[in-house]
């Protein structure tokens, strides 16, 4: 017997994508690994027992976590879910550790070594394991078909004997992975589309895409480290602030995916935009599971404004494209853990200085291991006062962009990465 991998069906009801698929399965056990999957695991996922069967794994129960060397999943275990696993198993996920610094703390407990995909470097080399982009790659794609499920007019502009229908007009807010395929799928449904970012190198990128890119000059560019944004000053904040004000209220269709690393999402639209738009608009918020870009999105949740505008707040957006997302998901998995495998030995053979593994392992023998989190997870550990968690997060992980993906900027609490997004990104 080789050493096993297992994939459990999640917990979280609301999680419908799993983290193998029949191609992942088949690679894992052409490198001489053991693989059992959770009965119906994958349904939600349109992935059958069987498919992971014919692929080569066995079908299992969740008690078989108990003997696994390495477990693959979406979302962070639960204190349940740990006190199942053997101490050394290598967890890999979307961990979700800012502001739950007592969770991390607990997976060190339990002697778990657990990595976190959402802080895979953005290298090269790391680019087929990044599981912020392939996620929010179609939170993007998803945000436009809700919005249009939501719009009660044709998105393309269409000529008839009876009159002229006008092209819907879709304004996104952030030009990163979630953004700029909304971007392509709006235009592709015939949309007239704008888009701003605070990075004017974002700019070439909406414009190839056919739309057009707005930007105060009063910014002149607020790129950050690892090619994400930086936060804006007050007088930045507001200058974008009126651009934004002014273009949104001709607006049909508003897609905001801003995030920031580790803190809550930025507020991008106000209460006073939104009464400025007209009836029958819809905004789609990316980042409500950060707190939200948008004042008055509710998490998991569609509200309908006094001036009748609906402000759509879905929970887990790649999960309501399930079965595409696992299959990206289990992919960025594979690439990953392949990179920890000794095919002569067919077995783990972690090294400590790989510059993946540095990145991205939050716990090790028992102890929190990652710079951002050691300090803050000492204080969260149990029997001592839990960190505060952020007042803006609300509902599940994303991951995520990211980032979506993906938050609390209290001092002390833990450094940003370079290259990291929660949730969705967007």
């Amino acid at each position: 017997m080789g050493q096993s991998i297992f994939v459990p069906k999640e917990v979280d009801v609301a999680e419908s994508r799993i983290a193998a698929s029949p191609d992942t399965v088949k690679r894992l056990t052409g490198l001489g690994l053991d693989v059992v999957v959770e009965a119906g695991a994958g349904s939600r996922s349109r992935i059958l027992d069987g498919e992971f069967e014919k692929a080569g794994a066995r079908i299992g129960k969740s008690s078989d976590a108990a003997k696994a060397d390495v477990i693959l999943k979406l979302r962070r275990p639960t204190s349940s879910e740990l006190k199942s696993y053997k101490k050394g198993a290598v967890v890999i996920a979307t961990m979700d550790p800012y502001g739950n610094e007592a969770d991390v703390a607990a997976m060190a407990d339990a002697g778990v070594t657990s990595f976190a995909m959402e802080f895979m470097p953005r290298i090269t080399r790391a680019q087929s394991m990044d599981v912020l982009s392939s996620q929010a790659n179609l939170a993007g794609y998803r945000a436009v078909i809700d919005a249009a499920a939501e719009y009660d007019r044709a998105l393309p502009m269409m000529m008839t004997a009876a009159g002229t229908v006008p092209a819907a007009k879709v304004f996104v807010m952030g030009a990163g992975v979630a953004g700029l395929q909304a971007i392509a799928t709006a235009r592709r449904l015939g949309a007239v589309v704008t888009a701003t970012d605070v990075r004017a190198a974002a700019g070439e990128q909406v414009q190839s895409l056919g739309a057009k890119f707005i930007m105060t000059d009063a910014l002149k560019d607020a790129s950050g480290e690892g090619g994400y944004a930086r936060e804006l000053t007050e007088d930045e904040k507001k200058a974008q602030a009126e651009l934004v004000a002014d273009h949104i209220a001709k607006q049909d269709i508003v897609i905001t995916t801003a995030l920031i690393p580790g803190r809550p999402a930025p507020r991008l639209v106000t209460a006073d935009m939104v009464k400025a738009m007209k009836p029958g608009s819809v905004i789609v918020d990316l980042a409500v599971e950060r707190g939200g870009n948008v004042e008055g999105a509710v998490a998991g949740q569609v509200v309908t404004t006094a001036n009748d505008v609906k402000i759509i707040g879905h929970l887990n957006v790649p999960g309501r494209v399930a079965a595409s997302a696992s299959l990206l998901y289990a992919k960025n998995l594979y690439t990953f853990l392949e990179t920890m495998i000794d095919k002569e030995k067919k077995a783990l053979a972690i090294d400590m200085d790989d510059e993946l593994v540095k990145a991205t392992m939050l716990t090790h023998g028992g102890k929190v291991v990652h710079a951002n989190f050691a300090d803050t997870a000492k204080a969260a550990a149990p029997g001592k006062a839990p960190a505060r968690k952020p007042a803006a997060k609300a509902g599940g992980a994303a991951v995520a962009r990211k980032p979506a993906a993906k938050a609390t900027g209290a001092k002390g609490a833990a450094k940003k990465p370079a290259a990291a997004k929660s949730g969705g990104e967007a």
